[in-house]
């Protein structure tokens, strides 16, 4: 695995490398969105993804880039989420144990998803400390390889390639808006937009119930996310400290939006689009309808994160 920031080669790398095991998205556009925005819109959509999401990226370029000693010892991580699926999917595709820690309380869909993977669940309490202290012993007994969902360079290089192919597609939009996190994604997103565009900015959105990157940003350093308040339940961790230099080095911006706003948006996508979003994905295309962020005569690359929503339990 990498063991500093990925440059401009080995990102080329890391698309070559995961090529055969994931999608090229496709990039959507909405005339009625760019009448409404006055704005040229391109949506990148990850919700068509493998696992659902853009996480098999990451995921698939680590676990192709073990040697076969160090695959052979399996992979681990805890997640809740999109991390625990694209993981297992992508160690079943090498022939490769994945060992998962989840909290009791993750949701259904995603517990059924991760053993459909083959992933090994182990549960725990719903704390950070439990799942720490779980996958700790897990590594112990296993001798398998931690895998962090964002905070690992060859996750980055992974996640980046969704923006290098946005930037391929859409032809260098002005921004490319992207959802943060841990900041897998935005770190990546924003090395693309700098090794392979000569102007492309990117802003990052975040809900203002968890704005715990916009305050580090401004801070210049790591605040933790505390009690985060949000439906949009893929962006309540805390930034990574691989991840946050690179995101102070080439984020132009960081903008926050409001819950009534996530929940507009992710309807609209549904409406008007006919596409299905997780909450965590309509957040910058929320930052767009607020007005957080100049639109007007613009082109710009929308990264829609993920699709995992349980449609049962929708928020409209």
């Amino acid at each position: 695995m990498l063991a500093q920031p990925p440059d401009r080669t080995e990102i080329a790398g890391a698309a070559g490398r995961i090529k055969p095991f994931i999608h090229r998205t496709p990039v959507l556009a909405s005339a009625t969105f760019n009448r409404m925005l006055q704005a040229e819109l391109f949506f990148k959509s990850e919700n068509f993804q493998k696992a659902g999401a853009f996480k098999s990226r990451g995921a698939v370029n680590v676990v192709f880039s073990l040697s076969r000693a160090e695959a052979a010892k399996g992979v681990a991580t805890h997640s809740s989420g999109n991390h625990a699926q694209a993981l297992a999917r992508a160690a079943s595709l090498r022939g490769i144990p994945a060992f998962i820690v989840m909290p009791s309380n993750s949701p259904k869909v995603k517990i059924e998803a991760v053993k459909q993977y083959g992933g090994r669940i182990t549960f725990c309490e719903p704390t950070l400390k439990a799942r720490e202290e779980t996958l700790k012993t897990v590594i112990e007994q296993t001798k398998a390889l931690e895998v962090h969902p964002y905070n690992n360079y060859s996750i980055i290089a992974g996640q980046a390639t969704a923006a290098k192919e946005l930037l391929e597609q859409a032809g260098e939009p002005d921004l490319i808006l992207c959802p943060v996190g841990g900041g897998g994604l935005l770190s990546g997103t924003a090395l693309s937009a700098a090794f392979f565009s000569n102007k492309t900015e990117v802003i990052a959105c975040e809900p203002s119930g968890a704005d715990d990157a916009m305050r580090s940003f401004r801070a210049g350093k790591i605040i933790p996310s505390v009690n985060p308040k949000t439906i949009a339940d893929g962006l309540l961790t805390s930034l990574g400290e691989r991840n946050f230099p690179i995101i102070r080095k080439y984020v132009k911006d960081i903008v926050t939006v409001s819950e009534e706003g996530i929940v507009r948006a992710m309807q609209l996508l549904f409406e008007r689009m006919k596409i299905v979003v997780e909450p965590s994905a309509a957040v910058p295309f929320a930052a767009l309808l607020e007005g957080k962020i100049s639109a007007e005569n613009r082109r710009i690359g929308i990264i829609l994160s993920g699709g995992n929503v349980d449609l049962k339990n929708l928020p409209f």
